[in-house]
């Protein structure tokens, strides 16, 4: 079972709470976290882009850095951990974000991927002149299968004449290609998000549900593996959590509950009225689902709370659902987190003994 963590290039994490832990993003800190990754033998890590954030007293996801040169720059500082950057695809062309992963992967020595995001929060692009319209909501996997197939041909070949409804190529060359394979990852929950996974990527996110109920993105994982199933395509999924621990359960949810006092609340209408401007989501979207934050403050995935033995004993929980292959966390406090999870959590899994 694969372990991941989704670093913290977004100020405070995923909490959306003025109790939380407060913190600016820094390449220091990154630096950090994925190197502690590495030492407690996670096998990815990922960073998001977030372009704009959703204010409050939190100033939630205010501050962010930018994820391919983040990632770019803990290439150079780590020797075994697969890094994933993010792209939104309107914001740079394909062939561009092709020839950065190629560096990157020379960076890395093949350790690199890209996370395709396709883009559901318009503010994000409309302050840059660059939303193409509501009509965007609509189209955005068939724009995001065209951009990944010219990816994948100048990858693989070193030269594109793509014809799409989106993307023209016009012998278009990359010099020099990746040495490995640079994975695919994408988080559609929807079914065209899953359809879009199931034919491109190499793993697809999967929300996590609830607080303390592990097995409840069972369903999601089912639909991941159908739309495989038509493809023929190994696709695995990579279910996110929160992690919340102490060393009692006690403890861990008198955390919890000083995070969800602090919930802040305009923060949390704002990503709602985000979330509810593309018309033709999905139930099980992403535009969907970021207006049901677990507790009202962890940002749109599950949430683990308890002591480590009880923290463990979830992710042993997760880790069976059928089509499972990894596990990306997040942590309230990410350093103390990390720690409390390879010292204290990883070794009691079942799931992780070698």
């Amino acid at each position: 079972m694969d372990i991941g963590v989704f670093i913290p290039i977004g100020n405070n994490g995923w909490l959306i709470s003025t109790t939380s832990p407060q913190y600016k993003p820094s390449f220091a800190l990154n630096r950090e976290v994925v190197q502690k990754a590495e030492s407690y033998g996670f096998e990815f890590a990922l960073s998001m882009i977030k372009l704009r954030g959703f204010g409050g007293d939190s100033e939630f996801w205010d501050h962010n850095l930018e994820s391919f040169t983040l990632m770019s720059g803990l290439a150079a500082v780590t020797s075994k951990i697969k890094l994933y950057a993010s792209v939104a695809l309107i914001t740079i062309p394909p062939a561009i974000i092709a020839r950065m992963a190629a560096t990157i992967d020379d960076i890395s020595g093949g350790r690199f991927g890209v996370n395709i995001v396709s883009g559901w929060q318009k503010a994000e692009y409309e302050q840059m002149g660059l939303w193409p319209g509501e009509e965007h909501f609509a189209r955005r996997y068939d724009y995001s299968s065209e951009y990944v197939q010219v990816m994948k041909e100048l990858w693989s070949t070193g030269h594109s004449d793509f014809k799409g409804k989106y993307f023209t190529m016009d012998d278009c060359r990359l010099s020099p290609q990746p040495k490995s394979h640079v994975g695919i990852v994408a988080a559609g929950q929807s079914p065209r998000g899953m359809q879009f996974a199931a034919e491109y990527a190499d793993y697809n996110f999967i929300l996590g549900v609830g607080v303390n109920t592990p097995t409840a993105y069972a369903s999601s994982n089912a639909k991941l593996m159908e739309a495989a199933a038509v493809t023929g395509r190994d696709v695995g999924s990579y279910v996110l959590f929160m992690i919340i621990s102490d060393e009692t359960d006690e403890a861990a949810q008198a955390k919890w509950q000083y995070y969800k006092d602090g919930t802040d609340a305009t923060a949390l209408a704002w990503m709602a009225d985000q979330g509810a401007a593309d018309k033709t989501a999905d139930a099980n979207s992403t535009a969907r689902r970021i207006n049901l934050p677990e507790g009202a403050v962890n940002f749109n995935m599950g949430t683990l709370v308890g002591s480590y033995e009880s923290v463990a004993r979830m992710l042993d929980e997760a880790a069976n659902v059928a089509g499972t292959k990894g596990i990306m966390l997040v942590f309230d406090d990410f350093i103390v987190g990390m720690d409390a999870f390879g010292t204290r959590i990883q070794p009691l899994m079942a799931c992780r003994k070698k």
